[in-house]
């Protein structure tokens, strides 16, 4: 079945591979063996086939339906990657890989106002999506714009988890009776993210080398007015919706509005990776890694050929490991094989 599909799918004949520039501005596509990943053969094929399986049901190109229809007939996991792809190393400016990571947080809430739980989570307002570009945070947090509108998904007990709750774009929020709500990304206001980190090194308030998610908010909750201005300067922000039906042992909804899978999943650029691509990644640094993740999430602060953002699962040991991650390494785009030859330039031209 799976040889049958490959004749099908390719309809070309192949050519020698050979790195090529897409042109003088753009990027550089280089189609390599699988052999030259390293550890390639030592990953658990089977884990990656099935991160794939969760969005390859969603992919609209010909080329891929073909391909998931093959992943669905129960193939030898290693033999399929290797039988219908080919790795690509895409490069467009510095040619080394920056993985970053990120995780689904968890915060501690209620339905209803009152005690603790001060901080509301809201839902998009129509105004907003219509706008474009629409209240600042600061406008948005300094006003009454948002009260007695009925957008409140529910209220938190942290105005610092709340504002990284924002950032990773999706969360749970554990209630008084150990129900959980679970929030994914429901819209932003259509400002630009500023990075915190960055703002406190322009500040000399940190050096670079000690900045992480927990140093931050250690700091904003111990300077008080200071901390509360210091969060302002990002202008972005973000709402939610409610998608407590996703089942509480998947993992949250991405940017495919699927599942994603911790340790399987990263977030991409998709002006170089094709979203549900899977992606070999080579991540050296603390826990080196050499593994098969696929591509199904995106994020304001994913630019490049070379970048991604792994995600690294649920709750607090979770964030600490994303929130200290800043590795490099390098990363292939696993295309179908005649997209990847495509990329060739005609030789009779």
């Amino acid at each position: 079945m799976i040889r049958r599909l490959l004749a099908i799918i390719l309809g070309v004949t192949l050519m020698a591979p050979d790195p090529t520039r897409a042109s003088d501005d753009g990027p550089v596509y280089e189609i390599l063996d699988f052999d030259a990943l390293e550890g390639w053969a030592d990953d658990d094929h089977g884990a990656a086939l099935t991160a794939f399986l969760e969005t390859c049901r969603d992919l609209k190109d010909p080329d891929w339906r073909a391909l998931c229809r093959a992943a669905r007939d129960d193939p030898e996991p290693r033999a399929f990657f290797e039988l219908f792809f080919r790795p690509v190393r895409i490069t467009h400016g510095a040619p080394g890989a920056l993985f970053t990571g990120y995780f689904e947080p968890e915060l501690d809430g209620a339905r209803h106002p009152g005690g603790k739980y001060r901080w509301p989570v809201y839902k998009m307002p129509p105004e907003a999506r219509e706008a474009g570009q629409w209240l600042s945070r600061s406008e948005i947090l300094t006003s009454d714009v948002m009260q007695g509108r009925g957008l409140e998904i529910a209220w938190v007990d942290d105005p610092v988890e709340l504002f990284f709750l924002q950032i990773q774009g999706s969360g749970r929020i554990r209630l008084p009776d150990s129900d959980v709500i679970r929030v994914g990304y429901g819209g932003s206001n259509g400002h630009e993210y500023r990075s915190i980190g960055v703002e406190m090194i322009r500040r000399e308030i940190l050096p670079s080398h000690r900045v992480s998610a927990e140093v931050i908010k250690n700091w904003v909750r111990r300077n008080g007015a200071a901390g509360e201005e210091l969060l302002l300067h990002n202008p972005s922000y973000v709402f939610f919706r409610e998608v407590s039906e996703v089942p509480a042992d998947k993992g949250p909804l991405g940017a495919m509005n699927r599942s994603i899978t911790a340790m399987r999943t990263i977030a991409v650029d998709p002006a170089y990776t094709p979203l549900g691509a899977p992606v070999w990644i080579e991540k050296d640094g603390r826990d080196a890694m050499r593994r098969l993740m696929i591509a199904q999430d995106t994020g304001s602060a994913i630019k490049g050929a070379q970048r991604a953002d792994i995600f690294a699962g649920t709750g607090a040991d979770a964030g600490k490991w994303a929130g200290t991650l800043k590795d490099p390494g390098q990363m292939f785009v696993l295309l179908p094989i005649q997209r990847a030859y495509a990329l060739l330039p005609d030789p009779t031209l």
